[in-house]
């Protein structure tokens, strides 16, 4: 079960549910493969809807990474993801979110 308090979103891999979560290691590895100059940049393309289908493979891929999971993006193409590309990029905003929510 995920914990929305953590930052955990559920991704689903062919049938099989993983926790996702974006921590420090996993922003600064989606930063990297992104080429992006800050983490601001890859929210706001989230923000305005100018992301691309590799930005939400490169997102779902450092949540799962930060989840535990030891795949690689070449691993995601060839699963199904539980929803398909709606529910990915979904995963992927909230994921995003979570990691910038503000805590009180």
């Amino acid at each position: 079960m995920t914990n929305p308090l953590r930052g955990e979103v559920e991704v689903v891999l062919d049938g099989t549910p993983h926790i996702a979560r974006l921590t420090l290691g996993a922003l600064a590895e989606l930063e990297h493969d992104l080429g992006a100059d800050s983490l601001m940049a890859i929210a706001g393309r989230f923000e305005q809807g100018r992301f691309s289908s590799r930005d939400v493979l490169a997102v779902l891929v450092a949540g799962l990474r930060g989840g535990g999971w030891r795949g690689t993006a070449a691993d995601l193409l060839t699963v199904e993801i539980g929803g398909g590309p709606v529910a990915a990029g979904r995963a992927a905003a909230e994921l995003l979110a979570r990691a910038f929510r503000i805590a009180a």
